[in-house]
């Protein structure tokens, strides 16, 4: 579905001199390398996630494969197409969604942008009424699919804005965060959306987001991207397994802790009575429990892995000393 192959983009931006004559004739110019010979493939049905802090080079990326911008170099196919050229048969297979951009006529109600979506997509009237119903439903959206989109707050948009780009039913989604700056509940119900229109639908989907739990959710399969280069692709799990060497053990205690109670060395710990929470080292998990049923009476015990926010930072924080 997606082959990319030695993948570069370099912006150019212009350097404004003290000198008239060099800023009309001489025109100076510095380069920054967004990507650097990145390569990847995404299979058919896959729904990956794809990971970096600001500026890493996420979005340009996905704006690459989706023809918005024009590569440096390399070779880039997606559904067979060279995405720059545009072409009819490619755009129709393909959705971009971006949080923080509206696509829907700000004015109107959605449904005239869904009837525009209709006639540029050249869908079916048919088709049209069968998609536009059910991810109305899905989503929850019938009490306001015809207010004015400016009346509506950001999670009742983002609804909207999925419907909008999937009516003509496209088999690759580019999602670039999708619930960014949405409440709790917003997000859940688009977190939720996106899982089940991808395992319904068998779309390709990839998604940026600086939500880990979102991805931790979606994703089995995650590229992480840090200064325009790729520092790991693979399984989730494989990431959660090297770079994470800590866990959690939550303890909810009978009675309060003694004064005189005391910890092994290396263990952290965050005591609230009932609570108490102990961050360790994997391999000393079964050490500590077993310190633990001498020293305290309790109810109730669970062990959590570590926060993959915490997994994501580690990893970065590993590329970026072993840079040169």
């Amino acid at each position: 579905m997606i082959s990319v192959k030695q993948l570069t983009k370099i912006f150019k931006t212009y350097v404004r001199s003290n000198n008239i004559i060099t800023d009309v004739f001489h025109r100076q110019y510095k380069e920054k390398k967004a990507l650097e010979k990145i390569s990847f493939n995404i299979n058919k049905n896959e729904l990956v996630g794809f990971i970096g802090p600001n500026g890493a080079g996420k979005t340009t990326t996905m704006k690459i494969l989706s023809g918005i911008l024009f590569p440096t170099s390399g070779e880039i196919k997606v559904l067979g197409f060279t995405p720059f050229d545009k072409k009819y048969q490619f755009l129709r297979q393909i959705a971009f969604v971006m949080g923080q951009k509206n696509q829907l006529i700000w004015e109107l109600p959605a449904m005239d942008s869904f009837e525009l979506q209709k006639e540029i997509y050249e869908i079916d009237g048919d088709v049209f009424k069968k998609n536009i119903a059910e991810l109305i439903e899905i989503l929850d959206c019938e009490r306001f699919i015809n207010q004015p989109v400016k009346t509506l707050s950001l999670g009742q948009r983002m609804r909207l804005e999925l419907i909008n780009s999937l009516l003509h039913q496209p088999k690759i989604l580019f999602l670039d965060e999708p619930t960014i700056g949405l409440d709790i509940f917003a997000q859940t119900t688009i977190i939720n959306f996106i899982k089940e229109y991808q395992r319904k639908h068998r779309s390709t989907i990839i998604l940026t987001s600086h939500y880990m739990q979102d991805v931790q959710r979606l994703a089995k399969r995650v590229i992480l991207i840090n200064y325009g280069q790729i520092i790991f692709d693979g399984q989730l799990n494989d990431l959660i397994v090297k770079y994470s060497q800590k866990k959690t053990i939550i303890i909810t205690l009978a009675k309060p802790l003694t004064d005189n109670f005391t910890l092994p060395d290396g263990i952290e710990a965050d005591y609230n009575f009932p609570q108490l929470k102990l961050t360790t080292n994997k391999e000393d998990i079964a050490s500590t429990l077993a310190y633990l049923l001498k020293k305290i009476e309790f109810t109730d015990v669970t062990i959590e892995d570590e926060p993959i926010e915490e997994v994501i930072k580690k990893t970065f924080s590993s590329s970026t000393s072993s840079t040169p």
